[in-house]
């Protein structure tokens, strides 16, 4: 499921913050990001420059459209710019009642100032208790525990075990504030709702040196509702979104954007383990490779060989010497197949593979007796040579789907010749029965059934992985060029 989560907070023009902040967040940590705008905000990596507030009415109108529209899995509440603002919400609240409710508590400036009269704190002080997690810094700790900041770990827990006992929430008491190279947070609940019946669930973390911290309150207050409703508890969704943001800070200088407190980069883990380029889906594969082949296909058609095929012209000696060594491909061939279904973790892949094998055997079997008349096995050419080892090295290196990719081109190339091969000519075509097998209903059915299967692994890959596909799929497609060459040089008489 993907959580559907709402974010209700101002905006930051820069994007590090606000909004925009959640926005990300709850894209990084899995979820559906939407948003009602609750102030307007002129600000920067520096400061903040003025503060437009839309009027109570639409605020009101905003959250209706959401709500009364879309299934809301959780609720981030950011900046509540005054009274009226707070009320709104807290009137929404009552009537929307959304599973999560994380209240991030924006009361106190960078520099110390307070952001609310004293009428907006007591109304935000009533917002608490519909909230499920409220997550304050020190000096918004501070605030709602009505003390002064505190100046130690000790002080803070302390102070939110106060807040969490006073207000009936939980609290997740954030040290971020505090000297020391360990950073400390934890989840605070007067009433022992924790597991285990405790009260306090400690994390600690490594400072980051950096000043790259601007909306890490927003960050973290959306990616923690995001992944209570994926983890359906509060300790892991603290970790895990803890683990992200650390992550998210430690990359932020890399997007150099603006002089003040830089932004965390939300996407840094996201974009560096799943990269940045759109993955194909199998049919867009299929023909991007095809149409990169065409020269390859080109050559093929143009051959010798493949023409005198078509036309019926080709000399017998060099078709049976061709077959000789299809009877000697073949049985590397099956080889290389019967490696496939090994590797293929699927059931659907291991039958289909095992079932090219054995028909890859039986072909063989039929064409020793038919061209050779059960004599001992030819020489293998050189061209033979090559393209097995080819098939055989990707066996042997165990990777699945650069394996299938090299065994595609004897499906694809074959059935695309032979079907419109098989148009030339009448019955009494000299090579009808070749023509015949490799255009026929059923190997065409194989064929995309092969197609389907490669594309799709290779949808499904890294791109490594499916650059190295796509190479060994390339590599046999020019083996194939080799292999239909061969046979009118080696049965040209000499001397």
């Amino acid at each position: 499921m993907i959580p559907r989560v709402l974010s209700i907070a101002g905006t930051d023009p820069t994007g590090g913050a606000g909004i925009q902040a959640d926005l990300k967040s709850i894209a990084a940590t899995g979820g559906y990001g939407m948003a009602v705008v609750t102030a307007l905000v002129a600000q920067n990596t520096r400061g903040v420059r003025g503060v437009h507030v839309p009027p109570r009415g639409f605020l009101a109108e905003q959250l209706a459209a959401v709500s009364d529209d879309v299934e809301i899995d959780a609720v981030k509440i950011g900046m509540l710019a005054d009274g009226a603002a707070i009320e709104a919400v807290s009137h929404w609240l009552r009537s929307c009642r959304p599973p999560v409710v994380v209240l991030d508590p924006v009361m106190v400036a960078t520099s110390g100032d307070r952001l609310l009269d004293a009428g907006a704190e007591r109304a935000l002080r009533g917002l608490i208790g519909q909230a499920d997690l409220v997550t304050p810094n020190i000096p918004e700790l501070a605030v709602l525990a009505g003390s002064a900041p505190a100046t130690d770990w000790g002080g803070a827990t302390t102070q939110a075990l106060d807040v969490s006992r006073r207000f009936g929430v939980l609290v997740l008491a954030k040290g971020g504030h505090l000297p020391g190279g360990t950073v400390r947070d934890a989840l605070v609940d007067a009433a022992g709702r924790l597991a285990g019946g405790r009260t306090i669930v400690e994390f600690r973390g490594e400072r980051v040196d950096t000043r790259n911290t601007h909306g890490t309150g927003c960050s973290l207050s959306s990616a923690v509702a995001t992944l209570r409703v994926r983890h359906g508890d509060w300790v892991p969704a603290v970790g895990s979104a803890r683990e992200w943001l650390a992550e998210s800070i430690a990359a932020g200088a890399d997007l150099r954007v603006g002089g003040g407190n830089g932004p965390v980069h939300h996407f840094a883990g996201l974009w560096s383990r799943g990269g940045l380029h759109t993955r194909p889906v199998p049919a867009q594969l299929a023909g991007r490779w095809w149409h990169q082949v065409a020269d390859v296909r080109r050559d093929i058609e143009s051959l010798p060989f493949v023409r005198g095929l078509a036309d019926g012209s080709l000399d017998r000696a060099a078709f049976d010497w061709y077959l000789a060594q299809d009877a000697c491909y073949l049985r590397d061939y099956s080889r290389a197949l019967a490696s496939a279904s090994m590797l293929a973790t699927g059931p659907t892949e291991q039958r289909f593979w095992a079932e090219c094998a054995r028909g890859a055997l039986a072909e063989r079997e039929r064409l020793h007796r038919a061209v050779l008349g059960g004599l001992g096995q030819p020489p293998v050419a050189p061209s033979t040579a090559r393209y097995v080892d080819h098939l055989l090295a990707a066996a042997a290196r165990g990777d699945y789907r650069v394996l299938v990719a090299a065994l595609l081109p004897c499906f694809w190339i074959y059935q695309d010749l032979g079907s419109r091969l098989a148009r030339r000519g009448g019955p009494d075509h000299p090579y009808r029965a070749w023509l015949d097998a490799y255009g026929d209903d059923e190997f065409a059915a194989q064929n995309e059934r092969a197609i389907d299967l490669v594309t799709t692994a290779a949808a499904t890959a890294d791109e490594p992985t499916r650059d190295r596909m796509w190479h060994a799929f390339r590599v046999s497609c020019q083996h194939e060029v080799a292999f239909f060459t061969a046979p009118l040089a080696a049965s040209r008489p000499t001397g």
